[in-house]
């Protein structure tokens, strides 16, 4: 047994897995640049104030999952790993002063996420999302935009079957009565809710409306709905981007009970999911409008609408449906040799491959031919160039190992060879 352990509720990303994040990571920096949405980087912790003001003290994530640290500043700091991305961008927003910028600003983040929550099955302590904001744009056909993009990332990912759950939880304007109304709703039933519910009564009532206890399961169906209770403005607003999901085609079910799990939301609310796998464990992402985090983090207000997605999530649900997409192969060509004592020649080879912008990876153990070989096929190698006795004359052999062919390369043509061949796929065929 080893002695140590990756901390529980975390895991090391072995090279296959890392690879298929790799890929989601690329289609996701492709997509945001496609869509006019700039990379950035914030760091991976916080002043903890940052998410208790932003995301709401009372919310699960800050009561129950904040990863706070040990400060060794002079100021006393009380700093935290972040737990989503998106506080820690509205403060870099208005930190750098990016109202000055030409509104919205729109920007993407790729990378870890960290909650202390009780790890199970797709639900780790350090996870991957891919963030994406849009600030400083108030109106109805930015959320479609958001909300499509997200649609196209799961199909190009390779899931077909993601759904969009749509809802508005309106604004402060409306929102205030129709929270007093919900208590109503519940208050008579207070003795038979869950401890937890109990508590959010008071503080946070919206959440009873997502609760997943079975418990909970006929007080929400029959509770008041919000969408019925939306002020013109927030009405006019979903309307409108309904309109818009509709003009692209995009199929979404409008879901009263969501809600979302963070106090900044506002208006447009929504979540991904894969068809017949609803509920809080399946949620492959989400996200909503904030109109007022902006100002709540010391900026003018501003509105703002996002989403995060999971990756972690989409990986196992690639998996599930058979697999994680086409692996490219890591090398594309492998150099062994006849001589299994000879292995500087394999490595300069290597070296000017590499050098030439060729992936590919030299066999430097003393091993037969035949076992190089077999190495170079497990890798999925393109070719495998075989250094024999006609090195001496200035040229190499060619494997085309998919196809099973094999012919006589000069040296100084091998470079321009396998890249002919690898970019045309000809397998060894006739040029």
């Amino acid at each position: 047994m080893p002695t140590f352990r990756a901390p529980r509720g975390t895991r090391d990303l072995l090279a296959g897995e890392r690879r298929a994040f790799a890929r989601l990571e690329e289609l996701a920096s492709g997509l945001a640049a496609r869509y006019g949405y700039r990379e950035l980087e914030t760091p991976l912790f916080e002043q903890a104030a940052v998410f208790e003001r932003g995301i709401g003290e009372v919310t699960d994530v800050v009561e129950k999952e904040l990863f706070r640290l040990a400060s060794r500043t002079e100021e006393g700091e009380v700093w935290a790993l972040r737990p989503e991305a998106t506080a820690g961008i509205v403060r870099a927003y208005i930190q750098h002063g990016m109202h000055t910028q030409p509104q919205p600003v729109k920007v993407s983040l790729t990378g870890p996420m960290f909650r202390y929550d009780r790890p199970q099955a797709g639900r780790y302590r350090q996870f991957w999302q891919w963030d994406v904001e849009a600030i400083g744009d108030p109106g109805p056909a930015v959320d479609a935009e958001i909300i499509e993009l997200g649609v196209r990332f799961y199909r190009d990912a390779g899931l077909a079957d993601v759904r969009v759950l749509l809802n508005s939880i309106g604004d402060p304007a409306c929102r205030p009565a129709y929270v007093e109304t919900l208590r109503e709703h519940y208050r008579p039933a207070i003795g038979r809710l869950p401890g937890i519910e109990r508590e959010r009564l008071e503080s946070n009532p919206l959440r009873l409306l997502d609760s997943k206890d079975p418990a909970m399961a006929a007080l929400n169906a029959s509770a008041p709905r919000i969408v019925d209770r939306l002020c013109d403005a927030c009405a006019a607003h979903f309307a409108a981007v309904r309109g818009h999901l509709d003009a692209l085609g995009i199929a979404y079910r409008l879901q009263p009970g969501l809600v979302r799990g963070l106090d900044y939301y506002t208006r447009t609310a929504f979540e991904y999911y894969r068809e017949g796998a609803e509920g809080q464990q399946q949620a492959l992402g989400g996200g909503g409008r904030y109109d007022g985090l902006v100002e709540l983090l010391g900026g003018k207000p501003t509105p703002g609408i996002g989403f995060a997605l999971g990756l972690d999530r989409v990986v196992l649900a690639l998996e599930a449906n058979g697999g994680a997409g086409p692996v490219e192969p890591e090398v594309t060509a492998v150099v062994v040799g006849a001589d299994p004592l000879e292995t500087v020649l394999r490595l300069v080879v290597a070296t000017e491959l590499r050098a030439a912008g060729i992936a590919a990876r030299a066999e430097l153990g003393q091993r037969k031919l035949g076992k190089q070989l077999e190495s170079a096929a497990r890798d999925r190698a393109h070719f495998a160039v075989i250094i024999g006795d006609e090195y001496a004359d200035g040229q190499v052999q060619l494997r085309d190992l998919p196809a099973g062919t094999q012919k006589t390369v000069a040296r100084a043509d091998l470079q321009r060879e396998i890249s002919r061949a690898h970019a045309a796929h000809r397998h060894g065929g006739p040029a």
